[in-house]
């Protein structure tokens, strides 16, 4: 295998890794947020639109979150602040899949 084998495979093991993780702990959670960067799941979850010069921002407070992201050495966080210019979409979860 080359190199570029051997990491598109690296990469796909851990993707595959971050999927498992993410339904074992999908439950534990009541939002799932996506922005334009990170897809989150939160248990507490604020956008705020601010007016900034020439455009509509967001601010977007997570608490009790876990960030899909296979780089991260830490997942699980106790808060995020996330400011955006792009779309932001919240998705309470049915109490029947919490």
């Amino acid at each position: 295998m080359s190199a570029e084998e051997d990491l598109d495979q690296f990469e796909a093991e851990v993707e595959l890794e971050l999927y498992r993780e993410y339904r074992a702990v999908f439950s534990m959670f009541r939002y799932v947020v996506e922005t334009e960067r990170r897809f989150y799941l939160a248990n507490s979850v604020q956008v705020t639109p601010k007016s900034g010069p020439g455009a509509t921002y967001f601010e977007v407070e997570l608490g009790d979150a876990w960030v899909w992201d296979m780089y991260r050495q830490a997942r699980f966080v106790s808060s995020v602040h996330v400011v955006t210019y792009k779309d932001v979409n919240v998705e309470a979860l049915p109490k029947d899949e919490v």
